[in-house]
């Protein structure tokens, strides 16, 4: 290695001083010839050295005194949240020396590069060459000179560019965008629109309008996604759906669909009738656990339900000025002789609509008015709202001074978890029961009686009472739910507030025997409108017998699809209870919950 020295001789010819004349040192040489070339220390009111150490100083003295405090309150129990103004300035005075101090040693690397270029003191290496080579580099930047010349010209200032670190090939790749995945299109048309909707020319929200092939749009839409992301889209299916039937009311700008299997549970013997359940998972063993559910309930002479309440609901908010306003606009929908014509209003929005009640709640000067109505087969959501604008146009003629802040605010409550769903329903309220038998508890269930009742006690009732639940006194309703509303074209996102439920173990005949029930008070399940019509869902509904509206009795296909679901719910209420009671959990959750392909192949 070799070792850095200061030259005996100096790098430059130097002038010959006469007597009594003082050279300049070479520092200042410097700052005579540039001035531009300023170190930072210059800036500072005191020597750098008194600088650091006032500063340093002051950094342990305030951290020492800031301790002694902290420990003190944490002693007394007082807040550290409280400060006093003695500690405040303490505070201040820690940020700046903080400041300072990494400032200098941010000061320090930049001047250590700009000392070594500014001091005329020149560091070389061992070698005999090296005045040479400083002599050298001088003649490239101009004619060699000498310090004692008065006509020399100043060098010209240099300029300073900002040191960035070279970034390693990995990480610069990854800042690149990707490159295309480009697919030949169909026709040379097709890879024209295609590279119009990738330079942004042509919206791929107008495709279908444009081209008037709604697969064909789909298929473009992919490509020209394929070839901005750089990412492949392989695997996700084109083919064998009808892009047709989603054009506005289901999905916008569509680029395939995703397959979800769909699984058969039953048969379920509910109110004297069998039914074969569609349920779309991905989860290994949810079929099958609410399919020995369904064997249970078979077994012991099928399960009974009752339908308790049917009303869709919306709530909207309106402001006035007073509360005083509000609350009189409250007791006026509220009164019995104006219902009825509230009523009328509203049910001019639709043939199947028809208001049943109106519930206010009054925060300040705003009302929420909550409608409930029944809405026939549809779901309804559309269809009370629709009735709702009017009832709400109504009474702005009514109350001029009425500003209405939105149809809905959330005291429906729609897609959200809610007291005011739990306790006064929206949509289907159903409770479904049935008595399990000794007999098929220990063989079917393999479990006993004593044991589910007690499970059920702690886990359904005590334990989510412990959690804070709000409508989740139950095992995993929201799990067959969910399957039974994917598979039958419902809201995926209506699985909250449809999933309130509670199921209840109780023992009967001596103890001999099971009785168990669950009460769900807000099932919103349509069987036509939305997701409904579609060819897959269309299907599973028709297996069920509850397929688009029934002209004879309006509603009653959306009220059986209803006590269907939770029918279903009982039984997977049932079996789950069962397996954690004979502790069947993880071992039939291992058995049909595992995939069992080598992962590595399948990446690869």
């Amino acid at each position: 290695m070799d070792v850095r020295r200061r030259s005996d001789k100096p790098a430059y010819p130097t002038k010959e001083f006469t007597a009594g004349e003082k050279p300049l040192k070479p520092h200042k040489q410097q700052q005579e010839q540039d001035n531009s070339l300023l170190i930072a220390s210059d800036a500072l009111p005191l020597p750098l050295y008194l600088t650091n150490g006032l500063f340093f100083t002051m950094f342990f003295s305030v951290m020492y005194y800031l301790l002694s405090r902290w420990r003190e309150k944490i002693r007394n129990s007082t807040p550290l949240h409280v400060v006093t103004f003695s500690e405040l300035v303490a505070i201040i005075s820690l940020i700046a020396s903080v400041i300072y101090l990494l400032g200098f040693f941010g000061i320090g690397f930049v001047q250590s590069f700009v000392s070594r270029d500014n001091n005329d003191d020149s560091w070389d290496v061992e070698d005999e060459n090296d005045e040479q080579f400083l002599l050298e580099e001088d003649s490239r930047r101009g004619p060699a000179t000498t310090l004692g010349c008065t006509a020399v010209p100043p060098p010209p200032a240099r300029q300073f560019v900002p040191m960035v670190p070279p970034q390693p090939a990995k990480i610069a790749a990854m800042s690149e965008k990707p490159a295309p995945l480009v697919t030949p299109a169909a026709s040379e048309e097709d890879e024209e629109i295609i590279k119009s909707v990738v330079q942004g020319k042509m919206p791929s929200y107008s495709l279908e309008s444009k081209l008037g092939d709604c697969k064909r749009a789909a298929s473009i839409r992919k490509e020209a996604l394929q070839r901005i992301t750089g990412k492949s889209l392989e695997g996700l299916p084109l083919e064998g759906f009808d892009y047709e039937s989603i054009l506005g009311q289901c999905c916008e700008m569509p680029i395939g669909y995703v397959q979800i299997p769909v699984g058969i549970a039953g048969p379920l013997l509910l109110d004297g009738r069998e039914y074969s359940v569609p349920m779309a998972t991905t989860e290994g063993c949810l079929v099958a656990s609410t399919n020995r559910g369904c064997k249970a309930i078979y077994a012991s002479g099928g399960a009974n339900s009752v339908l308790l309440r049917d009303g869709m609901t919306r709530a909207p908010c309106v402001r006035f000025g007073t509360a005083k306003r509000a609350a009189e606009l409250k007791f006026f929908v509220e009164d019995p002789v104006k219902f009825e014509t509230l009523a009328a209003v509203f049910n001019q929005s639709s043939r199947f609509a028809r208001l049943q009640r109106i519930q206010c709640a009054i925060a300040g000067k705003n009302l929420y008015m909550r409608f409930v109505c029944s809405t026939g087969d549809a779901m309804g959501m559309n269809m009370v709202s629709k009735g709702v604008q009017n009832v709400l146009d109504y009474l702005q003629n009514e109350y001029p001074d009425m500003d209405v802040i939105g149809i809905s605010g959330n005291f429906c409550s729609d897609k959200k978890p809610a007291a005011v769903n739990w306790i006064e329903g929206r949509g289907k309220s159903v409770v479904c029961e049935a008595i399990i038998t000794e007999e098929v508890v220990k063989k079917v269930l393999k479990t006993e009686v004593a044991a589910l009742v007690e499970l059920n006690m702690l886990k359904n009732l005590t334990g989510s009472a412990m959690a804070g639940a709000l409508g989740g006194f139950n095992a995993h309703a929201s799990n067959i739910v969910s399957a039974v509303f994917i598979a039958t074209g419902q809201d995926p996102a209506q699985n909250i507030e449809s999933s309130h439920c509670i199921t209840m173990m109780e023992a009967v005949n001596d103890g001999k025997d099971l009785h168990v029930s669950v009460t769900m008070p807000s099932i919103e399940v349509g069987t036509v409108g939305g997701g409904t019509q579609l060819a897959s869902q269309s299907a599973c509904l028709n297996l069920l017998g509850v397929k688009g509206a029934n002209r004879e009795a309006p509603g009653s296909n959306a009220r059986l699809l209803a006590t269907i679901v939770a029918g279903s719910v009982l039984a997977g209420e049932l079996s789950l209870m069962s397996a954690i009671s004979a502790g069947q959990l993880v071992k039939s959750h291992m058995k049909y919950n595992r995939s069992t392909k080598d992962v590595t192949k399948a990446s690869s």
